[in-house]
Parts: C-alpha cells; structure tokens; sequence
C-alpha cells in the first residue's frame, strides 16, 4: 500500500506509520530491482581502491543502520570497522590520517550538519567517502565522492520505517557486492515481508498485553542486536516507554539485576550464531522469571512467555535482521495506539534532517 493510495488510512491516528509499515515489501522489491545495479556499480568502483577500514557514522534510526553494516564488513568482508565519534572533528577540530579508509555516511535525509561536516572532513583527510541517503539532493550526497539511494519514497512519519529496513538492505547488497558475490539470496525478502505484516492482529494481542509497561528491555546478539536498539528506539519514540537495548552479553553485566517479573523484556533471537549465543542469556532470564517475549522460531517462541514467529526458515542469519524489525515496528505502532496516543504526532517532535 502507497502513501498515495491510503489517504484515507492516513487521516486516523497513527495512518501515516502504518501506510509506510504497510509500503516496504515494495520498498524492498524496488531496492532490489532498481537500486541494487547501481549499488553493485559503486562498490566496484570502492573495491578498486582497496580500503584497509572503514568508518561509519550516523545518527538515530541511520545509526542502527550504520551498526548492521559493521556487522556485515567485518564478518562478511573481513573489513575491520569503527564507528566514528562526529564530535572529534566537528567539535575538537581533529585531523586524523584517513588515507585508504573508507567514510560511509547514512543518513535518511542527509542534512544533518555535523554528518555532512563530518564526512567532508573525512573527504578532506584522504577517505574514500560513501553517502547512503534516502535523498540523492541532500548535502550529505553533495559532499560525498559516492552515492547510494535506497529509494524509499518520500517518509512522512516521524518514526522512520520503511527508510530503515530499505537502507539495511541497500547496505546488504553494498556488503555482498564488495565482497564479490551477488546478494542473490535478498530476493525471498518482499515475499516474506509481507507474510509478516499480515499479521498485524498477533501484534495488536502483544501490544495490549504490554498497555501499561511502564518500561522495556530489548537484547539480542549478533546481527539482531541493530534490531534490538531500534526497537527499543521505535518505543520510545512513539509510547514514551523507556526502554532499553542491550546486547544479550552486556546484559549479565549487571544490568540483569533491574530485570523483574513484570518489566517485559523483548529478545530478538536470530537462527543462527547469534541465536546460540544468546541462549544462556534467555536461561538466565527465564530462572529469574522475567516476561520473556520472543521474537525468532517457534523454539523461541514456545519457551518464552509470549512471542512473533519469524519466517526465517533457510534465510541467511544476515538477512534476518530486515525481517525481525517488522514485527516490532508493528508492536511500536499497535501498542501508541493501545496506550491513547499518535505515533504520527509524538508529543512535540517535528521531522527534521536532523532526526535521522
């Protein structure tokens, strides 16, 4: 479903998320149909020139984004990565030696001010400098040597959605084409995408059972871990629950003990060696009698307390990580409404290029 074509959707509280939630399997197809050749035709042009690291830098949602791209450079490309600290150049003025170091920018709207300063910075001390926006006008574009869109269309809600999931999977098809290899295995994901959105009611069931929350934790490991901290940012965002992401290992550090028998926490549990590592995490979590939500197979979800069962069945533990996001999309939308709020129209926030 288009944003022009649900109008009338749009006009009820919280239409204008749920049209983009609704829109990203054809987001998705539209990526891989029409972005990804253009997408094959920079990383080419990238891996001619060798880059010995890589450097990202985003903020909000594009952060998240940014995390999943480290996770497939290293472990996919065997491309040590960072993410880069704006402030060390746009407030602290540091000149560091980035010659043969790749600069990947990500950012919906590109206009942020300190990324674009950022990644001129970074143009100026010898980076090979990538933008992946959702606008190929923005000034990030402008001052970046290369450009990747991820041809989401227009967004309108303030909680990104569909820019999110187009731009993991823009920076999948980046990752496998630097690496050497085709990206073929995307193409299940528009289908499967759909099958999860379809059903919208299971999320609505979850979402009244977690009404009165008055806080969240969200973990995983792994390639989930991404899909752990922006879920627990699409909470915030739209139902002022504080919540808060942990990677399943950081979570036995102590903040396990905050962790009691009425606080849901959300386990984003891929298949695969994320999945195994957090296994003894989950053990922990059910001896101490937590609410215990799963998102990934049947297994997971079955000793959980309550869960989404994710069609994941022969897709790449890579991969999982666009689809794992849309159930809890979904859980942020259906729970703002459950709640008496707009996820359209949170509290005083406005869509800026600096919300990105």
């Amino acid at each position: 479903m288009s944003a022009e074509l649900s109008g009338e959707s749009c006009e009820r509280a919280g239409g204008l998320m749920s049209a983009e939630i609704a829109e990203q399997p054809a987001v998705l197809r539209r990526t891989l149909r029409d972005g990804a050749p253009g997408v094959r035709e920079v990383a080419a042009a990238i891996a001619a020139r060798a880059p010995r690291f890589v450097l990202l830098t985003a903020r909000g949602t594009s952060d998240h984004a940014a995390l999943y791209a480290k996770y497939l450079l290293e472990i996919r490309c065997g491309l040590p990565c960072g993410l880069a600290s704006m402030s060390t150049t746009t407030a602290y003025g540091a000149k560091p030696d980035l010659a043969g170091v790749l600069f990947i920018g990500v950012s919906q709207w590109g206009g942020s001010p300190d990324l674009v300063a950022s990644t001129w910075a970074a143009r100026e001390a010898g980076a090979i400098t990538l933008a992946v926006t959702n606008n190929p006008d923005s000034a990030l574009t402008a001052v970046a040597e290369f450009h990747i869109d991820v041809l989401a269309g227009p967004e309108k809600a303030l909680p990104a959605t569909k820019s999110y999931t187009a731009s993991l999977l823009a920076l999948y098809l980046f990752a496998e084409a630097l690496g050497g290899r085709d990206g073929a295995a995307a193409g299940a994901l528009p289908d499967l995408a759909e099958q999860v959105l379809a059903r919208t009611e299971e999320v609505r069931t979850l979402a009244s059972r977690y009404r009165f929350a008055e806080r969240a934790v969200v973990i995983s490991r792994g390639y989930g871990y991404p899909t752990a901290k922006e879920a627990a940012l699409k909470l915030m965002e739209t139902c002022y629950i504080p919540a808060l992401a942990f990677s399943g290992a950081d979570l036995l550090h102590g903040p396990l003990a905050m962790v009691d028998t009425l606080s849901p926490v959300i386990a984003v549990v891929p298949e695969g060696r994320g999945g195994e590592a957090l296994q003894p995490v989950l053990a922990r979590l059910r001896a101490r009698g937590a609410d215990l939500c799963a998102v990934g197979s049947r297994r997971e979800t079955d000793a959980a307390s309550a869960g989404f069962v994710l069609p994941a069945d022969g897709v790449p533990e890579e991969l999982q990580t666009i689809l794992q996001i849309l159930p809890l999309q979904l859980l942020a939308h259906e729970s703002a409404l459950a709640r008496g709020q707009d996820p359209d129209a949170p509290r005083t926030m406005a869509k800026t290029p600096e919300t990105d």
